[in-house]
């Protein structure tokens, strides 16, 4: 049950000119620690206002030594406090859409479209020379190898098969057609 420890005599005066008369107040909480507050009283008798915790002491004698060294600076600010609480803005914290990973998710396969222009003209570089040629081709993707093979008709294999080819064999493969077409 809630004790009065401290009855204040000096009234607190706020900016608005409200008068509060305060006293500390404690009472154990379930644990058997005493949780301390300090009530404000109106003049005027209106709803009286009380303060969060103020402390937790851990019987009712030390909880009344608390009582009894507050000063009017701290019984100000309690005051203050009480009447503009800070507001704490909680926020959720994010939350999983799922519960694990999509089991049956597999990555795109690259996939040439047909008609897409080729990034380079094979014949042409090829006229630079072989090496030039090979060094062109290393440099890019195998999906931009396989847009060459078909905007170039460099090989029969359905897109299916050049897509799962590596860009060192895509590159072998437009370089041996490239040369043979050139020889004739």
């Amino acid at each position: 049950m809630a004790e009065v420890l401290a009855r204040f005599a000096e009234p607190l005066v706020t900016t608005n000119g409200v008068q509060y008369r305060a006293q500390a107040c404690a009472a154990p909480n379930e644990d058997g620690l005493w949780e301390g507050w300090i009530e404000f009283l109106p003049a005027d008798g209106s709803k009286p206002l009380r303060s969060q915790r103020e402390t937790t002491q851990p019987n009712r004698t030390d909880a009344e030594y608390w009582a009894t060294g507050l000063s009017e600076v701290y019984l100000e600010g309690a005051l203050n406090r009480t009447l503009r609480p800070v507001i704490r803005k909680t926020v959720a914290p994010p939350r999983a859409a799922f519960e694990k990973p999509n089991s049956s998710f597999a990555p795109p396969v690259e996939t040439a479209v047909i008609g897409r222009d080729a990034i380079l003209d094979p014949f042409e570089v090829y006229e630079h020379g072989e090496t030039m040629l090979r060094q062109k081709l290393g440099a890019l993707a195998a999906w931009h190898l396989v847009n060459i093979v078909i905007a170039y008709r460099l090989s029969d294999e359905p897109i299916a098969v050049l897509n799962r080819m590596s860009a060192p064999a895509l590159v072998e493969m437009i370089v041996a057609d490239v040369r043979e077409k050139a020889a004739v």
